[in-house]
């Protein structure tokens, strides 16, 4: 396999912030490699370091065999980016600003022409090219910009948070035209997202980064795999008791998280009935039970005792508080 990106020991740090950590991993050519995470967990500056946009504090890097520092413009041309936040110009149309960003990029206009016409095909805006950026849909806007960052032919697509901001039925029409970048193009695409199920529907492989650190990285099944069997989730307000009393031998795990118990064990349909049964006899009241097979949400959970949004509100009130500090 045909090595796309090679990442050895990537470290940035901001002052007496480390932003990102001593990471490593390798993508193959054609994969789409996902780095999953909460905000301000480093996905961001990763990516920027990849495309030349910062430079490492330390480590060492390659996107197509060029090295993100001795070799940048050599990296710009392999590579496409969408950023997380929009680029477009909303005043002219859907033709104009890919015909500008062809010109940055200095294609022959005969080429940018034809680019501009298969890639507007590509993502279903051929019959809009002449309308005003300013009148397109959120989801038309990111199709346009993703169409812009494949114009100069780039083997590595970058995707900074692709569907944020977007409603569900247009997240999943986005996801189609990113499998099909990678499946009929063999563009390899590395993107961060903070969803569970974008990580999972669409990437090969994952990171899961955390304070600038990956804590794992492998296939989202096998990510999954790696939490084995079933998870009987179970809200009530005396979790304390309920830990005390499941300590069955078919029980491989319990965990207590806010006012829930999550039950780690496998065959949950042949015990469920006989934990609720269990729990009636100690007289300990049940809001609700769930059962379900695990999820990257839980992987996360395993790896760092939070959920990602646990996390994110952690990292904003962090942030309020410094900002408090400095005003004082």
């Amino acid at each position: 396999m045909t090595i796309a990106i090679q990442v050895t020991d990537l470290t940035k740090t901001f002052s007496d912030l480390t932003a990102v950590n001593h990471i490593s991993f390798e993508i193959t050519q054609g994969e789409i490699f996902g780095l999953l995470g909460p905000n301000g967990a480093g996905k961001t500056t990763t990516l920027s370091m990849l495309a030349t946009m910062q430079k490492p504090t330390s480590g060492f890097a390659t996107v197509q065999g060029r090295d993100i520092q001795k070799d940048e413009d050599g990296v710009r041309k392999a590579i496409g980016i969408v950023f997380q936040d929009q680029s477009l110009d909303e005043e002219l149309t859907a033709r104009e600003n890919m015909d500008f960003h062809g010109r940055l990029y200095r294609l022959p206009p005969e080429i940018r022409r034809q680019r501009i016409d298969e890639l507007l095909q590509l993502v279903e805006l051929h019959d809009r090219k002449d309308d005003l950026v300013k009148t397109f849909s959120g989801g038309m806007r990111r199709r346009l910009e993703i169409a812009r960052g494949l114009l100069h032919h780039p083997s590595v697509l970058f995707l900074d948070e692709p569907t944020l901001g977007l409603d569900p039925q247009t997240r999943n029409h986005l996801w189609k035209y990113i499998a099909t970048l990678s499946k009929e193009k063999n563009i390899t695409i590395i993107l961060t997202t903070h969803y569970m199920e974008e990580a999972d529907r669409l990437c090969d492989r994952i990171a899961i980064i955390d304070h600038g650190t990956i804590i794992a990285l492998d296939s989202p099944q096998n990510l999954k795999d790696g939490i084995g069997g079933d998870i009987i989730t179970i809200q009530t307000p005396d979790y304390d008791t309920v830990a005390q009393v499941l300590t069955g031998s078919w029980i491989d795990q319990v965990e207590l998280h806010n006012d829930e118990v999550r039950i780690h064990l496998h065959n949950a349909e042949q015990h469920i009935s006989d934990i609720i049964t269990l729990l009636s006899q100690h007289q300990i009241p049940i809001h609700s039970v769930s059962v379900h097979k695990p999820t990257l949400e839980d992987v996360f959970l395993a790896f760092t005792g939070k959920t990602i949004r646990e996390q994110e509100s952690d990292k904003k009130e962090m942030m309020r508080r410094q900002f408090k500090i400095r005003r004082h």
